[in-house]
């Protein structure tokens, strides 16, 4: 396809104004951040640094990490790096112990955000002749307002679909024309399955490109939603707390995606040990956000493993790329788009009277991920009423829906059924072939 850049004078400056950019956006952060938000100034002080040590990135591996427990310990407003009266938007997603991650927004976060949301639609090839269908969820959600405000800004017609309603989300492809569809990739697959089933063929599915992200999704993946949709599909990447979708996106060679290095400053580091690793070594993904003044997250911890190239790329775009996330560091599972720990799940049983033997079994059926929990009965519970064990069931499905904010399956099994370990307890098998 003919490239298309948003903001060209931007996605393709030279390596020379990037850094221009991230050292002097960087070195007005940091001053920011320290005479903003006294949680991060603390944890600069115990390190013995003050804004006066940060005078360009070579500085940035001085600076402490933040992490998902600094985000817990500081919930609500610990972070805020703005008055309440100058932020105008939250957006949220689940946190380790049912506590929300909660992230602020200026009116100027919102527009920079929307601007890298913008960057994404128009390298998938969206211009404001398309007409762009935005099926994640919106709310609290990042997904839906992110790619609905790009949209906005290219130009499209946008459809504020939201989440689900099949029926009539393939009825607004088919009747309005759709040409760009924005969801996850497990939903993608579903849409291309049911419009197979109604005897569509791709040539019949006006869709041109699609913008898939929130959760992982294989290269197999990729090939098979194309084929079946007759789109060309791109990967994108984000986080709430760093804005949402738009942090990172491919581009025409389908090959990584693009980080927007102007809003964010992307580093490698060993998991274990903190030390940043050169680029092309595989290890855990860290952000700073250079741009944000609400919730100015500073060496923000991710727990993605990937990988940064800073080859060209054939796009003309010269941000550096990261990889699909290969894995992560700690034990969060992402099903279906939503951020699921075991934690939460032992929180549910433990609460319900049940013992902490469970296992978690993921899977992905039909290109959607499965969620199946395995709850030991204590001999006290165990009967042979399955009256009695459906509505047990019923009830931990009501809970872990309550705290998930999604719905497992769950089998109550008789006591000792979970096989036992001498080392530490297996208590996720995941099956996804991502």
């Amino acid at each position: 396809m003919a490239e298309r850049y948003f903001q060209p004078e931007i996605e393709t400056a030279s390596r020379e104004q990037i850094k221009a950019w991230q050292d002097e956006r960087l070195v007005k952060q940091v001053r920011h951040v320290w005479e903003n938000v006294p949680y991060y100034r603390k944890k600069m002080e115990e390190k013995g640094l003050s804004p006066a040590d940060i005078k360009s990135t070579e500085d940035l591996h001085k600076l402490p990490f933040l992490s998902k427990a600094d985000l817990r310990d500081a919930y609500p407003y610990g972070l805020m790096g703005a008055p309440l009266k100058d932020c105008v938007r939250i957006q949220s997603t689940s946190g380790t112990t049912g506590k929300r991650v909660v992230a602020f927004y200026t009116k100027e976060d919102i527009d920079l955000w929307e601007d890298c949301c913008a960057r994404a639609i128009t390298a998938a090839g969206g211009t404001n002749e398309d007409v762009c269908q935005v099926s994640y969820g919106y709310g609290l959600f990042t997904g839906g307002p992110g790619l609905n405000g790009g949209s906005h800004k290219v130009g499209c017609l946008t459809i504020p679909m939201s989440s689900g309603n099949t029926e009539r989300q393939i009825m607004f492809i088919r009747d309005l024309n759709a040409t760009i569809l924005c969801c996850t990739p497990s939903y993608a697959a579903y849409l291309g399955e049911s419009m197979k089933e109604m005897g569509l063929t791709p040539a019949q599915i006006p869709l041109k490109a699609g913008i898939f992200g929130a959760e992982a999704w294989s290269e197999e993946m990729r090939q098979d939603i194309q084929k079946t949709l007759g789109i060309r599909a791109f990967d994108i990447y984000g986080l709430t707390e760093l804005s949402g979708p738009g942090v990172a996106f491919e581009c025409s060679a389908q090959t990584g995606m693009h980080i927007n290095e102007d809003h964010f400053i992307a580093e490698i580091i060993d998991p274990k040990t903190g030390e940043v690793l050169p680029d092309g070594e595989q290890g855990e993904l860290v952000f700073t956000a250079i741009t944000k003044r609400a919730f100015p997250l500073l060496r923000y911890r991710t727990k993605d493993i990937c990988v940064l190239s800073r080859e060209k790329c054939p796009c003309g775009r010269t941000h550096v790329k990261m990889s699909k996330p290969r894995g992560r560091s700690d034990d969060m599972l992402i099903i279906r788009g939503v951020n699921v720990f075991p934690s939460q799940i032992e929180t549910v049983l433990l609460n319900m009277g049940y013992p902490a033997n469970y296992q978690i079994i993921v899977d992905r059926v039909n290109h959607t991920d499965t969620l199946d929990v395995q709850v030991e009965m204590t001999p006290e519970m165990f009967t042979d009423n399955m009256g009695d064990i459906a509505q047990r069931q019923k009830g931990l499905v009501d809970g872990l829906r309550s705290m998930l904010g999604l719905t497992a399956k769950v089998s109550l099994v008789a006591p000792k059924t979970i096989v036992r370990s001498e080392g530490k307890a297996v208590r996720v098998i995941d099956k996804r072939k991502i």
